[in-house]
């Protein structure tokens, strides 16, 4: 018997714009046993019999994993981080950071005055998972300006130390 995993998305809206989000699918061969599900603000978790297809994937072993960064949402990610000086994908928001990594960086920005827009990563699971494909970064928060990844916390704050965040900043605000 086999069962399969199926992630199913909802829309994550953003003010004006809709990040239209693909279900899915991870698949892979495993023992009869009892059926779990999971429901979310960002979906639906489910097992049960069936049969993956409608991604891209590739064969590790004896599994098969589909990629979350569909077509898709690369193009939405490049209209989200282009249309924004300063994006934070992030988990939790501005007002209320649900990560302390997250929280050093808004608190950074803060600190400069610098207007920016947040993404909360924990409302879209499949969000969450193109991001770490689209930036080629595996953790949280993540930063872009000027629609280039600038880094994580620990780049972040590095370059606040050093004041290369600061020019950089200035110099996005001023174009």
């Amino acid at each position: 018997m086999s069962f399969a995993t199926t992630l199913h998305s909802t829309q994550l809206l953003l003010k004006d714009q809709t990040l239209l989000l693909a279900p899915r699918v991870c698949s892979f061969p495993t023992r009869p046993g009892p059926v779990a599900y999971r429901r979310g603000s960002f979906g639906t978790l489910t097992l049960g019999d069936g049969i993956a297809f409608g991604a891209r994937s590739r064969r590790i072993g004896s599994f098969r994993c589909f990629s979350a960064l569909t077509p898709e949402l690369k193009t939405t990610l490049d209209k989200v981080v282009t249309s924004n000086k300063v994006v934070l994908f992030m988990k939790g928001t501005k007002e209320f950071p649900q990560c302390g990594f997250s929280n050093t960086v808004v608190q950074i920005l803060n600190s400069m005055n610098v207007p920016f827009e947040t993404i909360n990563i924990l409302e879209n699971e499949i969000l969450r998972q193109g991001l770490k494909e689209y930036s080629n970064w595996p953790t949280f928060p993540q930063l872009y300006i000027e629609g280039e990844f600038f880094g994580g916390c620990d780049i972040t704050v590095d370059a606040y130390k050093s004041g290369e965040m600061q020019e950089l900043l200035e110099k996005a605000m001023c174009s």
